[in-house]
């Protein structure tokens, strides 16, 4: 087992499966692209254990608290490690984490948008320790994401052969 899955398997979380795309729905890009040691990937959701999209969904600030929000963002964090995984094989490859760029499904005059986002940064850092695990961000607000998703988040890293 490598150290990401067991830090994962002593938090009590699971990686969910491939993302289940909605019917109808056709996505005509790569959601993780690598480029010799150069990761980049998609903008991710929250994903449940199913594979599906999961909620609550709606705008933080309106029908979601920043609580609520915080955890979306955890869940997308989650999916993105899953589909990391299945690109490069082993979570332990990961050099470091470079850039996060965080949307939040924000009601007007909302403006927590960090803190939900933390959400993500929280455990990226408690996975992959300060130095592997920091990264540069933005969390911004937007009026609205796919499917009335509260957060939806990109990355950019490196890796080692």
């Amino acid at each position: 087992m490598s150290d990401i899955d067991a830090r994962l398997s002593a938090l009590g979380l699971t990686l969910p499966p491939p993302f289940t795309l909605p019917p109808g729905l056709r996505l005509p890009f790569q959601f993780v692209q690598v480029r010799g040691t150069r990761v980049l990937i998609s903008g991710l959701g929250p994903q449940g254990s199913d594979g599906q999209m999961a909620g609550p969904f709606g705008k933080v600030g309106a029908e979601l608290s920043v609580e609520e929000g915080y955890a979306s963002a955890r869940l997308v964090a989650l999916s993105m490690l899953s589909s990391l995984k299945r690109a490069i094989g082993d979570l332990d490859r990961v050099d470091g984490w470079h850039r996060v760029f965080g949307m939040v499904n924000s009601a007007p005059g909302f403006i927590q948008q960090p803190q939900v986002i933390n959400g993500f940064s929280d455990l990226i850092i408690e996975l992959f320790g300060d130095e592997r695990g920091a990264h540069t961000r933005s969390a911004v607000g937007m009026a609205e994401l796919p499917f009335n998703i509260p957060v939806e988040i990109e990355a950019e890293l490196s890796i080692h052969h």
